[in-house]
């Protein structure tokens, strides 16, 4: 259930730009995730989205 609800929130963090993030899904993550720890999970996301989008924005390709 914790993985699940860590994946949620993952998706709606990354989709933030067509919705907010929804109710349902804040509410499916708060009883998993201390708030030390959702703050330390949505920083990880957030770093990963980042760096995805230079790697697209830049066209860059594994080697």
């Amino acid at each position: 259930d914790r993985e699940r609800a860590a994946l949620e929130w993952t998706e709606a963090l990354t989709l933030i730009s067509h919705d907010h993030v929804p109710d349902a899904v804040w509410e499916a993550v708060r009883p998993h995730f201390s708030d030390e720890e959702l703050v330390d999970l949505t920083l990880l996301v957030s770093t990963i989205n980042a760096w995805n989008r230079f790697a697209i924005s830049f066209r860059s390709m594994p080697e």
